[in-house]
């Protein structure tokens, strides 16, 4: 069975807008959740390991203030 290969952006959007990822941003951080609310990895977003991080880090706090779920029902 072939794999199916994914477009992945080559540059880092925060990179390219010349922005740094918050935790009062839900929007923006919404892009790099699932459906169920897991994080996306770095190989399928496209995002510089610097950014990886700080996204990852944001998507966890703002979980913790409640401005995203933990779950998806």
């Amino acid at each position: 069975r072939p794999r199916r290969k994914i477009s992945v952006p080559k540059n880092c959007y925060y990179c390219v807008e010349k922005i740094e990822p918050s935790f009062w941003e839900t929007g923006s951080l919404q892009k790099f959740l699932t459906e169920r609310g897991k994080i996306v990895p770095r190989v399928r977003n496209g995002l510089c390991a610097k950014h990886q991080n700080a996204v990852s880090l944001n998507i966890k706090y703002a979980r913790f203030l409640a401005l995203i779920p933990f779950i998806s029902k």
